[in-house]
């Protein structure tokens, strides 16, 4: 059965894209811990990050570091914070979360709500960063 990451890139469940190009998709966290918390992922369903391919993996944060790039010029932060956890969802995927202290990135504090207008005007602005 295909993860819930692999049907957005399919198109059956909508995201707030920020980029995406023939092997990655970058969009935005339905559940942020911080405004502009966006996912990065490679279209490749791969459960373990570290399972990639080499070149692959290191295509995959040349990626992530032009979206974090754009995800810096787009939100007051002092740095985006990069984490790899994934045993959420069984699909290899980047968190980039803007930050001010280590705090901004501790996944036991609440996630914020934001409306789908702020989700879609956020998204428009990070892309129109790249």
């Amino acid at each position: 059965m295909a993860t819930i990451f692999t049907r957005i890139i399919n198109g059956e469940i909508p995201c707030h894209k920020v980029a995406e190009d023939e092997r990655f998709i970058a969009f935005l966290d339905i559940r942020p811990l911080s405004k502009g918390h966006t996912l990065v992922i490679p279209k490749q369903e791969t459960d373990y990050i570290f399972d990639l391919e080499p070149e692959l993996l290191g295509a995959l944060m040349l990626f992530a570091q032009k979206v974090a790039g754009a995800l810096k010029q787009s939100v007051a932060c002092k740095r985006i914070g990069v984490v790899v956890i994934g045993l959420e969802v069984p699909h290899a995927h980047i968190h980039l979360i803007p930050i001010n202290c280590e705090d901004d990135m501790n996944f036991s504090r609440p996630r914020l709500a934001l409306s789908a207008e702020e989700f879609t005007a956020l998204a428009n602005k990070i892309s129109s960063n790249l």
